[in-house]
């Protein structure tokens, strides 16, 4: 099963952005295939080696709805990917904004659930 999808991604810099795309792997935050858009990387290097590198986000979207996260990128390899603590949360939140659930409708959901299982 292939657990990789699309996202963009931006590296934030002090005077300027710099988009690309890649591919989020679902079960291990890895973020592969990044593609930089009007970005030389060979002339310029990796944006995080840039002097005014301040951090990199990276969205998910679905249907005109998007989920904003935070993205690491190792220094020394230059690759991009997410914490655990990070993957888990945007599992959460595309789950329940793809499906068109509110935050609240997901706790009531789960407090029904846990009702439930407790009158066992």
């Amino acid at each position: 099963m292939d657990l990789k999808v699309p996202i963009t991604i931006s590296d934030e810099l002090s005077d300027e952005v710099i988009a690309s795309t890649g591919f989020l792997d679902l079960a291990s935050g890895d973020i592969s295939r990044v593609t930089y858009q009007d970005y030389d990387v060979s002339a310029m290097g990796v944006p995080v080696d840039s002097e005014d590198y301040e951090f990199t986000c990276g969205i998910l979207s679905n249907n005109g709805k998007d989920v904003e996260f935070g993205i690491q990128v190792n220094k020394t390899t230059g690759q991009y990917s997410v914490t655990p603590n990070e993957l888990l949360e945007i599992k959460t939140r595309a789950a329940a904004l793809f499906a068109g659930l509110s935050g609240k409708d997901l706790l009531a959901s789960a407090e029904a659930k846990a009702g439930r299982s407790g009158k066992h």
